[in-house]
């Protein structure tokens, strides 16, 4: 099978080769109908010339074919080999010039039936003389007849075809030869172009054979300009930059994954061990067991989470959208939470607003919303209040959207935590410090969740201190 560089340059050729031979044969045409005109408009001169000189004479004086008389001096090219022939209406010579001998220019029947009509008629004679011949033949006007004169019938004048022939052969050979040059230089350019052009394509076919899991920060090899391969290289290395960013999220992924496994995981082990170590009281097998139940709930927890991001990554973790009335999902999570925050002394308050629907899975929208109340509640001090609020904005996007506000009074978001707050297993400096509980992944499980629903999650600080968490849904009309 031909590859893409011949199929091109044969296709570029077969263009070529037809577009000239169409242009070539035109121009031909073109060309020969012209000096074969130009041969007819000579005749037909020469025609008109002799009838006016013969019109012109007197009524006595003999009809004669007016040639110049050969004298001393340089010769006359004034009528070249022109046959010239005058008739009577009968068809016989009257006169006739001196290079046509003997012979006769032919007068059928129907050529002398259209000269009594009055019509000038132009003809080729195949069979006349050794070379083949053009002859017009023109009719006397019949108010030119004089008393001491024949009736006249025609003036016929003929010439060789032969060094127009000649003209017409040299021209096409002259066609033919420009045409093969044009053709040999427009397709060593059309390769020179195509080589170039696939030798970038060769390039960067050859690069991206050497481009794998251990160097994705490569690139392919750009041409220098801005053409189609240009674009096509741009989007290739963009293409392989999401890859490159892709692989390395799922490797600091796996990484922090195994790393938040290890630690349950090692001090689970570390309490079975020191519990079969030496014999001890059924109370201290009780402690460990209550410590290993709350490890394992721990795995539990987090082993769940990253299912549910697994399948969010792979497109399986998403429920059908449907009309959520966000005032009583917000009611529904406030109430189940309220407990939680009685016991750190805070205030869960959820601020009266018009009712608001949005489209969404309602398990997803409860699953964020619980996550970002769960997150207030841990960085706010006591005494203070977490606060809710919704509100449409029918203005946003296309179809509009329902934010959901989650504010507290805590510390706030630092400057550098702001930009990695929805990474997986990111946890800021400030929870760090105060071994705030959790594994780092509930920002993270939200924002996928959102976004898997058409909405996302924006982070803020408020400007009297404390966090602000802003769910945006796409809003139901």
């Amino acid at each position: 099978m031909l590859s893409l560089r011949k199929r091109l340059a044969l296709a570029h050729v077969g263009v070529i080769v037809v577009v000239m031979a169409m242009a070539a044969f035109g121009a031909y045409l073109v060309f020969a109908r012209n000096v074969h005109r130009e041969l007819d408009a000579a005749l037909l001169a020469l025609a008109e010339t002799e009838m006016g000189m013969l019109l012109a004479a007197s009524d006595g004086s003999p009809v004669t074919v007016h040639e110049a008389p050969p004298g001393p001096g340089a010769p006359s090219f004034v009528r070249l080999d022109r046959l010239v022939q005058i008739v009577d209406a009968r068809g016989g010579v009257v006169a006739r010039s001196a290079n046509l001998g003997e012979a006769q220019l032919p007068l059928p029947p129907v050529l002398r039936d259209r000269l009594a009509a009055g019509e000038t008629v132009f003809e080729t004679l195949d069979g006349f003389g050794e070379e083949p011949t053009r002859m017009v033949s023109v009719p006397v006007p019949k108010g030119a007849k004089g008393s001491g004169r024949p009736s006249l019938l025609a003036v016929q004048v003929a010439g060789s075809l032969d060094d127009v022939n000649r003209t017409v052969a040299m021209a096409s050979v002259l066609f033919l030869i420009l045409g093969g040059s044009l053709l040999l230089a427009l397709g060593a350019a059309g390769a020179l172009i195509t080589r170039r052009a696939f030798g970038a394509i060769d390039d960067v076919v050859r690069q991206a054979h050497r481009i794998g899991d251990a160097n994705l920060g490569e690139r392919l090899p750009h041409p220098g300009s801005r053409d189609e391969i240009g674009r096509l290289v741009d989007t290739l290395n963009a293409m392989l930059g999401r890859i490159e960013h892709g692989m390395e999220a799922q490797r600091r992924f796996t990484a922090d994954a195994s790393h938040e496994l290890r630690s349950p995981l090692s001090r689970l082990r570390t309490e079975l061990e020191l519990a079969l170590r030496r014999p001890r009281e059924p109370a201290a097998y009780v402690e460990t067991l209550h410590s290993s139940l709350e490890e394992v709930e721990s795995l539990t927890l987090l082993v769940e989470e990253l299912l549910v991001l697994a399948r969010l990554d792979a497109g399986q973790e998403r429920d059908a959208a449907e009309t959520v009335s966000l005032n009583a999902l917000a009611e529904e999570a406030v109430r189940r939470l309220e407990p939680l925050a009685r016991e750190r002394q805070l205030t869960l308050l959820l601020e009266p607003a018009p009712p608001v629907a949005a489209r969404v899975a309602r398990g997803a929208a409860s699953l964020a919303l619980a996550n970002l109340l769960d997150n207030a509640l841990k960085f706010s001090p006591a005494g203070t209040e977490v606060r809710v609020r919704l509100r449409a904005d029918a203005e946003a996007g296309e179809a509009g959207e329902a934010v959901i506000s989650v504010s507290d009074h805590g510390p706030g978001i630092r400057g550098d935590d702001l930009p990695h707050l929805f990474e997986r297993f990111y946890r800021g400096a400030g929870a760090r410090s105060e071994a705030t509980p959790g594994l780092g992944l509930g920002l993270a499980l939200s924002q996928a969740v959102v976004h898997a629903h058409g909405g996302r999650i924006e982070a803020s600080n408020e400007a009297g201190g404390g966090a602000r968490f802003d769910m945006h849904l796409p809003l139901a009309h």
